[in-house]
């Protein structure tokens, strides 16, 4: 079971890097002069490149995941109520990830609509729920 731990903890620290650094891209890609095609070229292929390793990674991540909860009991009878609050951290880092590639299809149709400034808060969001779900399984607070 400390293998699958391991493994785990590694998938999903690599899974969050990419949700850490693919906002940020967005970021500059929203302050991409329309004359610069070169650059907004660049910035997008590595925003793809990036989005396809943290999809990826995100795999084995979850799967890992599943593996303690349903393989080895993990959260489950009484007394586990913070696993059903850090399964809805993950739901919501799911849907955050998946929302990074509708943005990420924006960006190429040449759609985006939002500022640089929107985008700045919006990576924050991937750093609130890895903190959340750190803390769910230390603290096991409920």
């Amino acid at each position: 079971m400390l293998w699958v731990k391991s493994l785990h903890i590694v998938f999903v620290a690599s899974w969050f890097a990419g949700l850490f650094y693919l906002p940020r891209i967005f970021v500059n890609l929203a302050m991409v002069p329309a004359e610069s095609v070169a650059e907004r070229e660049r910035l997008l292929l590595m925003a793809r490149k990036l989005l396809r390793f943290t999809t990826v990674i995100a795999v084995p991540a979850l799967g890992l995941g599943l593996w303690l909860w349903a393989g080895y009991g993990i959260g489950w009878g009484p007394g586990n109520g913070w696993m059903h609050a850090k399964l809805t951290v993950v739901v919501l880092a799911m849907a955050y990830h998946y929302s990074c590639s509708i943005i990420l299809r924006k960006f190429v149709a040449l759609g985006n609509t939002r500022s640089h400034v929107w985008y700045r808060w919006f990576n924050e969001a991937p750093v609130l729920l890895l903190l959340a779900a750190v803390l769910l399984v230390v603290l096991k607070p409920f």
